[in-house]
C-alpha cells in the first residue's frame, strides 16, 4: 500500500501559462543583460538549479553562489509578479484526486517532488491555494539533480511517517520520463499524466505503472493498490 505521494508541480498540478519560463528571462534579460540563447533551454522535468546553470554556461557567466542567489532573488520577484497577469489553472481531476486521496480509509502523506526552488513552487501553488495540501517534499534547493530530490522527499517523508519507507511504498506523480526516471531511482511507484507536453503515448514507452491523460482517468484507491492489469 502506497503511504507517500509526491506530485510534480508544472505540467502536473497546475498550467501556469508560462510564467516560470517567463519571469527566467526576464532575469536574464534584466540583471544579466543577456537574452539570447533562451530557446535552447529544456524547461520540462528539469530543476531550476540546472536550467540556470545551463544558461550560465551559454554565456560565460561564473556559476558562483553570488550568481546563482542574484538570479533567484529576482526570479522569484518576477515570477509573483507576472503570476497575478497571467491565466493560471489547476490541471483536470487534481482537486477530486487529492480529495479522493484524503478520504481513503488510510490515506497516505501528501508532498512535492519538484525542479522548481522552494519558494518558486509555494508562490506557484499558493495562487492557485495548493499549498497547504502538502505535507512534506523536495526541491531545487535541496539538490540540483532530480534523482536525489526524489530520494530527499522520500527520506523527509519517511521521517514524518516515523518509519523508512519502501520505494513501492512511494507513488510518484509527473507528466515528463525524467519525472518517470527518477521514480524508478527511487524504487518508486509512477503515474504518468500527459497534461504536460508529453503526449500519453511517449509517456507509455517509459514504462510507468500507469499512465492517463489526465487524474481524471485513475481513482485514489487504483493508484495506492496494485497497478491494474489491462
Amino acid at each position: 500500500m502506497v503511504r507517500l505521494v509526491l506530485f510534480d508541480i508544472d505540467g502536473t498540478l497546475i498550467h501556469t501559462g508560462g510564467a516560470g519560463v517567463r519571469a527566467f528571462a526576464k532575469v536574464f534579460s534584466s540583471e544579466f543583460n543577456v537574452a539570447d540563447g533562451f530557446e535552447r533551454l529544456k524547461f520540462a522535468g528539469r530543476t531550476d538549479l540546472s536550467l540556470v546553470r545551463e544558461f550560465f554556461s551559454f554565456h560565460q557567466i561564473p556559476p558562483t553562489a553570488q550568481n546563482f542567489q542574484r538570479f533567484f532573488d529576482r526570479y522569484v520577484f518576477w515570477l509573483d509578479h507576472i503570476l497575478l497577469q497571467t491565466r493560471s489553472h489547476v490541471c483536470p481531476g487534481v482537486w477530486e484526486f487529492i480529495q479522493g486521496l484524503r478520504t481513503l480509509p488510510q490515506p497516505p502523506l501528501l508532498g512535492l517532488l519538484t525542479g522548481n526552488i522552494r519558494l518558486g513552487a509555494e508562490i506557484k501553488l499558493r495562487h492557485l491555494n495548493l499549498w497547504e495540501v502538502f505535507e512534506a517534499g523536495a526541491f531545487a534547493d535541496d539538490h540540483e539533480q532530480r534523482d536525489q530530490i526524489a530520494a530527499i522527499a522520500r527520506s523527509r517523508g519517511s521521517r514524518i511517517l516515523g518509519r523508512e519507507l519502501a520505494g513501492r511504498e512511494v507513488l510518484v506523480i509527473g507528466d515528463t520520463p525524467l519525472d518517470i526516471l527518477c521514480a524508478r531511482a527511487i524504487e518508486a511507484k509512477c503515474l504518468a499524466v500527459a497534461t504536460g507536453g508529453h503526449p500519453l503515448a511517449e509517456l507509455e514507452l517509459h514504462q510507468p505503472d500507469w499512465a492517463v491523460n489526465d487524474l481524471r482517468e485513475i481513482t485514489a484507491e487504483e493508484a495506492v493498490g496494485e497497478p491494474l492489469q489491462v
